[in-house]
């Protein structure tokens, strides 16, 4: 413990199990010293465990509310500075669900209601939380607004369907609005690019599984995992990182700036009928 959120109050968005990235920033984020609500959709909080989360963060106000409803935003950000007394340093979106991959439609055989829940659950979310922080005047200087990305955003990558549009919009986002709010209030914007993590939502990847050992074998430093995303998410609401915004920030041990690694590679070679082409060196 560093005390790196002495004082700093904030929201933290989709804590819905032990399993969750959300779930392991509000543990760190307590043990660094911050205040900070609650919050996911109601329907998410009967099945989750956020009670006890809650419990274990000095008890930590539950405050239901659904990103996509602007009225909701408004009330869970006035309730917010009500019961933390005062104005926010921090938000944490950590928001995303695509029912076409959970109905397993293909992303050349799209629903296209299901597209557009898709954008506004894990992207257009983003952009009213952060509108509506800016109307209410809820942030103080300097605070921090982080979003969980994945770099199927920039690369194909299969199976991950229509969340990877969402992901690039999510990204334009923390852009675009990082300007203005910086400009305005030194508002810092970002969006962490996390390693494929087993998450609750993660896991209806299909091919998750084969997913994380492939990009574990290119990674030099491994995959990162969800509680050193939550070492990084600290990191960016404190004022360590007073100065960086508008940034993707790749954390993912090493993987996006991969071509070909000596693991992948080996792996790659055991299935070939001929044992001499198994790399060596």
């Amino acid at each position: 413990m560093y005390n790196l959120l002495k004082g700093k109050r904030g929201i933290i968005f989709g804590a819905l199990n032990s399993s969750s990235i959300a779930w392991k920033v509000a543990e760190k984020a307590h043990e660094e010293g911050a205040i900070f609500t609650l919050t996911n959709t109601p329907v998410a909080m009967r099945f989750g465990e956020i009670n006890e989360l809650a419990a274990n963060c000095n008890n930590a106000e539950i405050i239901p509310a659904d990103a996509t409803n602007i009225d909701d935003l408004e009330n869970l950000i006035s309730k917010s500075m009500e019961v933390l007394g005062g104005k926010l340093d921090f938000i944490l979106h950590s928001i995303g669900m695509s029912l076409n991959v959970r109905k397993g439609r293909t992303y050349d055989d799209l629903d296209y209601n299901y597209f557009m829940k898709t954008l506004d659950i894990s992207s257009l979310s983003f952009h009213k939380v952060i509108q509506v922080a800016r109307k209410m005047d809820a942030m103080n200087e300097w605070g921090s607004i982080v979003a969980l990305s994945y770099i199927a955003a920039q690369r194909t990558l299969y199976g991950y369907n229509d969340m990877a549009d969402a992901k690039a919009i999510l990204e334009s986002i923390a852009r675009s609005f990082g300007y203005i709010y910086g400009r305005d209030k030194k508002v810092r914007i970002n969006t962490i690019s996390q390693s494929p993590t087993r998450t609750t939502a993660g896991s209806g990847v299909k091919g998750i599984d084969g997913l994380i050992d492939f990009t574990d074998r290119m990674s030099p430093l491994g995959n990162a995992d969800a509680a050193e995303c939550a070492d990084f998410c600290i990191v960016l609401f404190s004022d360590l990182s007073r100065k960086i915004t508008m940034q993707n920030i790749y954390h993912d041990g090493g993987f996006s700036s991969m071509g070909m690694s000596y693991k992948a590679m080996n792996q790659y070679n055991k299935s070939f009928d001929n044992p001499d082409e198994i790399l060596k060196d």
